[in-house]
């Protein structure tokens, strides 16, 4: 069977600034820790009003998910000494324009994770894939993860009704 071109360069596992912290590609085969991180974070998933869907997710959802080849897009767990504790996803939005999500396991937040896993994940994009721009969305109200983004570098681009959209222009390598 061939490989298409996203599969060769999608990583086994990338490590960030973070010791012992890495990104996988999260794929089926983690069905039951995703559905067991999910099921302990439903409160936290949706205290701001997002990721309401995902919190409603039963087993059969959550697995069905991680069947489907998320390509152009990268969707990655968040891996803590090997124990899945959140995901981040990188989507082709308009390529070379990329959308940012990120969300952790309650028990891991206030510790850099988030800053660490997608700042790995938003190099990665700029090297490998060549992005120029990330954006991401976030509700009002969650202040914690505007703060992520501000760390990583983003700006307040545009203002919703129920969230704000940050941007960050890259210097993109490349692509080989």
């Amino acid at each position: 069977m061939a490989v298409s071109h996203h599969e060769m360069r999608v990583f086994p596992e990338l490590a960030t600034r973070v010791p012992g912290l890495t990104l996988c590609v999260l794929t089926a085969g983690r069905a039951d820790e995703y559905f067991a991180l999910i099921d302990r974070n439903r409160a936290h998933l949706t205290q701001h009003g997002d990721y309401e869907a995902l919190a409603a997710s039963d087993y059969e959802t959550a697995h069905a998910e991680l069947l489907q080849d998320p390509s152009p897009s990268l969707r990655c767990g968040v891996l803590l000494h090997g124990a899945l504790v959140g995901r981040v996803d990188l989507v082709a939005v308009d390529p070379p324009k990329y959308s940012l999500g990120y969300w952790l396991d309650h028990a891991t937040t206030g510790q850099g994770y988030a800053t660490a896993a997608c700042q790995a994940l938003i190099e990665y994009g700029a090297t490998v894939w060549g992005a120029t721009d990330v954006f991401a969305g976030v509700t009002h109200g969650n202040a914690k993860s505007g703060a992520v983004l501000t760390r990583l570098g983003f700006e307040v681009a545009e203002d919703f009704e129920t969230y704000t959209r940050y941007h960050r222009a890259l210097a993109a390598a490349p692509v080989p």
